[in-house]
C-alpha cells in the first residue's frame, strides 16, 4: 500500500504538458474547483492549453529537452506558482520516475504512481520479472542487463527470428524495430537505440519473439492508496502504423465474455503484484487464441475517452481524487459496460508522402458539433501553429453507440465534416480506415495498414461535373462578399442583367493531376446556367448554416463546403474532398519547377545519421541521410539512379525546412 503521505488534497494543479491532454485535465480540474497552471515552451505561447488555465509559466526554448523535459524548470514554476500538485499527462515526464521523485522532494502530489512503482513496471525488463512471479503470461523474450550487441544477437538466435526489438524504458512505437533475419540486427539495434536515446534518454533493449498476425489488447486499472484496485474492462488497439496506435476502440470487438473476464483479472493481477496506486493500462498482444504481457503504462493513455464512454466514468476525475488521497468512487462490481466507443488521432501528416509530419499554421479549423455520440479531445483550434518540435496530434475523435457498426457510422460522419486547412492531415485516411470492409468486419492484426496502405492512401478521385460547377459557385460567393461593402449594383449579380444573357468562363487544374477544365457561366434575365462541353445545368445557390452552401443543379440539392484562397480552391462535396486551382484568364502562370538532383530537408530536424558517402553510386530509393523530425527518424532517399554529388551537413546539424542536405547526379 503507498504511504498515503504521498497523497493531499490540493487546491492548485500543474500539468507538466502540453496540447491536447493538458487541455483535457485542466477542463476536469476546473469542473472540480482546481485552479490549474500552464506551463509552455517558447514554440508554444499562443497555445490553447495556455489561455485555458488559470495561470501559466514559460520554461524555455522549443526543443522538449530545455522545456517539457527539465525537471528543475517545471519543479521551479510549480512553487513559484503555489501548485500544490502535479499532473504528468502521457509523454514526456510522464513516466519518469526521477520527475516522480524530484516533486515528493519539493512537497508536491504527483497525479500518479510512486516512484518506486514507476521504477519497477517502467522497466519492460524488470517488469516481465515481476509478472511472471505473480502468473502473468509472457512473450518468450530476452529482458536482461548485457546488453553488448554479441548477448542480444545470441539471444535474438535463441529466441528465434522474426524477433522485435524494443526499447526498455520507453513507448508509443518509439525505439522499436521488427527484425526477420540476423542480417538485420546490427542495423536495426543501431538505429533502435539511436532513436530510444534521443527519446527517453536511455538506450537499454529488450528483445522479444515477434508475434505473428498480432492483435492489440490493453486493460485500463486504477488503483487507490488504500488497497483497493478495479479494471475498466478492455481496448483494442490493433490498428496501428510503425507500432503507433492509429485506432481505438472499446470493448474488443475480439473477445468473448470470458476472455474479458480473464484478461481482466490477469491485469489486476500485474497491477496488484505492485500495489499499484494511480490510473495505468496493461498492456496484452493476442495471437487470437492467447493473449500475453507485453508492459504496463504507469499513466494515463491517450485513447482513454473509449473507456470512459462505456463506463461513465472520468478517469481524469479518479486519478485527482486518488491523488486527494480518497477510495476509488466504485467498487468492481459497480462498474458496467455500456455500449462501444472507438476513436481516432487526428494528425498534421501528410499519408501520401509516408505520413510527413506537416507544420504550418491552421488557417481553417472546423470541426462537427460534439453531439449525438460524438466527442472531440482538441489542443488546436484556427490560427494556431502546428511546430516541427512535438507529436504532430491535433485532436482526437471518438465516437459512442450502441452498437460497434453504429459507432464506426458516427465516427465516419464526424470525419466526413471535418475541414482543417493551412496543414495536411489525415483524416481522409482514418476515413479510408475506419470504413475499410476488414476493419467492419474485425478482420484485421497489427499489420493491416501496412498491407492496406497504398489502397488507403490513394490519391482522390479527380473533381467532376458536381466539383466544378462548385468552385464557380465559391468564387462567385467569395466575390459577392467581398464587394459587400460597395454600392448596391445590379450588374454585380451574376444572376440579373436588364436584357440578353452574358457569359464568363472558367477553367480549372484539379491539383490531383489531369488536363485543366473549362466551365463556362451564362447568366442574365432568364436566370443561370453552366456549361461543361455540350452539358448545360440551371444553377442557383444559398447559404445553409452549416459552413457551406446548397448548390442546386437542374433541381438536385447538394451541400457544398468552399473555401477561396486568392485563385486556390478547397472542395468538400458528396465525392469527397478536391484541391482546384482557378487558372488566370489572363495567362502568365508556370508549372513550379523543381530541382529534383537536390535533397532537402522536408521540415525542420536533426540529422542523426548519413548513409551514403560522396562519390557513391546510388539506385533509386537508396537511403542517403536520417532525419530525427517530431520525435521520429525520417530517411531521405535518391529520387532517381545516379552518384552521390555532394553531402552538404554532418551528423548532430539542425537543419530547417528546405534546406539542402545534399546533391545526387543523374546516372547518365
Amino acid at each position: 500500500m503507498a504511504h498515503p503521505a504521498l497523497y493531499r488534497r490540493f487546491r492548485k494543479l500543474l500539468i507538466a504538458n502540453r496540447g491536447e491532454i493538458a487541455v483535457r485535465v485542466i477542463k476536469t480540474a476546473r469542473a472540480m474547483g482546481i485552479k490549474t497552471v500552464a506551463v509552455y515552451s517558447e514554440a508554444d505561447r499562443n497555445a490553447m492549453h495556455v489561455a485555458l488555465a488559470d495561470e501559466a509559466v514559460l520554461l524555455g526554448p522549443a526543443r522538449a529537452r530545455d522545456s517539457y523535459l527539465n525537471i528543475e524548470r517545471l519543479i521551479a514554476a510549480a512553487r513559484q506558482t503555489g501548485a500544490e500538485a502535479v499532473h504528468p499527462g502521457y509523454g514526456f515526464l510522464s513516466e519518469n520516475a526521477e520527475f516522480a521523485q524530484a516533486c515528493a522532494e519539493a512537497g508536491l502530489v504527483f497525479v500518479g504512481p510512486t516512484p518506486a512503482m514507476m521504477t519497477a513496471m517502467g522497466s519492460k525488463s524488470g517488469s516481465k520479472a515481476l509478472m511472471e512471479k505473480a502468473g502473468v503470461p509472457l512473450v518468450p523474450g530476452y529482458h536482461g542487463e548485457a546488453q553488448d550487441e554479441a548477448m542480444l544477437a545470441k539471444e535474438a538466435d535463441r529466441i528465434g527470428f522474426p524477433v522485435l526489438v524494443k526499447a526498455s524504458a520507453g513507448g508509443g512505437g518509439r525505439g522499436m524495430r521488427v527484425v526477420n533475419a540476423a542480417a538485420e540486427l546490427p542495423a536495426a539495434l543501431t538505429s533502435a537505440k539511436r532513436e530510444a536515446k534521443a527519446a527517453f534518454g536511455d538506450d537499454r533493449m529488450l528483445i522479444e519473439k515477434y508475434v505473428q498476425n498480432p492483435r492489440h489488447i490493453e486493460v485500463q486499472i486504477v488503483g487507490d492508496s488504500h488497497g483497493n484496485l478495479v479494471s475498466l474492462f478492455e481496448r483494442e488497439c490493433t490498428l496501428q502504423r510503425r507500432h503507433q496506435k492509429v485506432v481505438e476502440e472499446a470493448p474488443s470487438p475480439t473477445l468473448d465474455a470470458a476472455q474479458r473476464e480473464a484478461v481482466c483479472a490477469a491485469a489486476r493481477r500485474a497491477a496488484g503484484a505492485v500495489n499499484y496506486v494511480g490510473a495505468g493500462t496493461i498492456e496484452f498482444v493476442s495471437d487470437g487464441k492467447d493473449v500475453f504481457f507485453i508492459e504496463m503504462n504507469t499513466r494515463l493513455q491517450v485513447e482513454h475517452p473509449v473507456t470512459e464512454l462505456i463506463t461513465g466514468v472520468d478517469l481524469v476525475e479518479w486519478q485527482l481524487r486518488v491523488a486527494f488521497g480518497e477510495k476509488l468512487p466504485l467498487k468492481q462490481d459497480e462498474i458496467r459496460l455500456n455500449g462501444h466507443a472507438i476513436e481516432v488521432r487526428v494528425y498534421a501528416e501528410n499519408p501520401a508522402k509516408n505520413f510527413m509530419p506537416s507544420v504550418g499554421r491552421i488557417t481553417t479549423w472546423r470541426l462537427p458539433e460534439q453531439s449525438g455520440g460524438l466527442r472531440i479531445d482538441a489542443g488546436y483550434c484556427e490560427g494556431d501553429a502546428v511546430s516541427p518540435y512535438y507529436d504532430a496530434m491535433l485532436a482526437k475523435m471518438i465516437a459512442w453507440a450502441p452498437t460497434r457498426e453504429a459507432a464506426i457510422a458516427r465516427l465516419d460522419r464526424g470525419l466526413e465534416e471535418t475541414d482543417v486547412r493551412g496543414i495536411v492531415t489525415n483524416v481522409a485516411f482514418l476515413s479510408a480506415l475506419v470504413t475499410h470492409p476488414s476493419v467492419g468486419a474485425n478482420t484485421i492484426d497489427t499489420g493491416f495498414i501496412e498491407r492496406e496502405l497504398q489502397a488507403l492512401t490513394a490519391a482522390s478521385p479527380a473533381a467532376g461535373e458536381l466539383e466544378l460547377c462548385a468552385a464557380v459557385a465559391a468564387i462567385l460567393a467569395d466575390e459577392q462578399v467581398k464587394s459587400a461593402g460597395e454600392p448596391v449594383s445590379p450588374w454585380r449579380n451574376s444572376g440579373w442583367m436588364p436584357v440578353g444573357t452574358r457569359q464568363r468562363v472558367f477553367v480549372f487544374r484539379d491539383r490531383a493531376g489531369g488536363e485543366p477544365q473549362t466551365i463556362t457561366l451564362s447568366y442574365g434575365d432568364g436566370g443561370s446556367t453552366l456549361v461543361i462541353a455540350e452539358h448545360a445545368w440551371s444553377f442557383t445557390q444559398a447559404a445553409s448554416g452549416r459552413g457551406g452552401f446548397d448548390l442546386v443543379l437542374d433541381g438536385l440539392k447538394s451541400h457544398v463546403v468552399a473555401m477561396v484562397d486568392g485563385h486556390e480552391l478547397y472542395l468538400r462535396t458528396r465525392n469527397g474532398r478536391f484541391d482546384l486551382h482557378w487558372i488566370d484568364p489572363f495567362g502568365g502562370e508556370d508549372e513550379e519547377q523543381g530541382g529534383e538532383d537536390k535533397i532537402v530537408a522536408p521540415l525542420p530536424g536533426t540529422v542523426v545519421a548519413l548513409l551514403a558517402e560522396v562519390g557513391e553510386t546510388l539506385e533509386k530509393g537508396a537511403p542517403i541521410l536520417t532525419l530525427e523530425v517530431m520525435k521520429m527518424e525520417q530517411t531521405l532517399r535518391a529520387p532517381f539512379a545516379g552518384v552521390l554529388k555532394a553531402i552538404k551537413c554532418k551528423v548532430g546539424d539542425i537543419v530547417q525546412e528546405g534546406v539542402e542536405l545534399a546533391e545526387v547526379e543523374p546516372s547518365a
